[in-house]
């Protein structure tokens, strides 16, 4: 079970990091993002779960503000992933949690 929580926590940390870059590369490189190859990496990285929140949002959200949506439950995944795996490893004695 560790080793899923582990995994999990370690695909959410990923999946956030890129919607962090993109909205850091959003507001630096501005009109031209589209072009810029590390926004397109980030930009594809994301997409899994940028599509999976889409399917499940109203048509009123706007497509632009599918990435922020998705942040924010990526963000609140990844808090219970963490405190499930707290909870684990108090449970545990710490043990297997070095």
């Amino acid at each position: 079970m560790l080793s899923f929580l582990n995994i999990a926590q370690l695909v959410l940390y990923i999946a956030l990091l890129a919607l962090v870059g993109q909205a850091l590369l959003f507001v630096l490189a501005g009109a031209n993002r589209d072009r810029n190859i590390f926004y397109q990496l980030l930009q594809i990285v994301s997409k899994p779960f940028t599509v999976l929140v889409r399917k499940f949002t109203p048509k009123q959200v706007d497509d632009r503000h599918v990435p922020l949506v998705t942040f924010f439950l990526l963000l609140i995944v990844y808090a219970v992933v963490t405190f499930e795996k707290i909870s684990l490893c108090v449970e545990a004695g710490m043990e297997g949690c070095r």
